[in-house]
């Protein structure tokens, strides 16, 4: 799961190297948080959040797909 949201954030932002994927386990839930560079936050949230809601239904619906439950956070 880190590699598709890598392969789906590194593209949109000018700073490539420093996109980062950490996954936490709480109880069932596994929590991937994504960092970006300070100066690419802009292209990876969107327009009122739309991009990273787009970034989310494709993350959450390949989880569905297997059957996990998880979560995508951006800080």
């Amino acid at each position: 799961m880190k590699e598709l949201i890598e392969a789906i954030v590194k593209p949109l932002v000018d700073h490539p190297e420093d996109v980062r994927v950490t996954e936490t386990t709480n109880g069932g839930k596994v929590i991937y948080q994504l960092s970006v560079h300070k100066d690419d936050m802009g292209k990876v949230i969107g327009k009122q959040g739309r991009i990273a809601k787009s970034i989310r239904t494709v993350v959450y619906a390949a989880a569905a797909h297997r059957n996990e439950h998880v979560y995508l956070d951006i800080v």
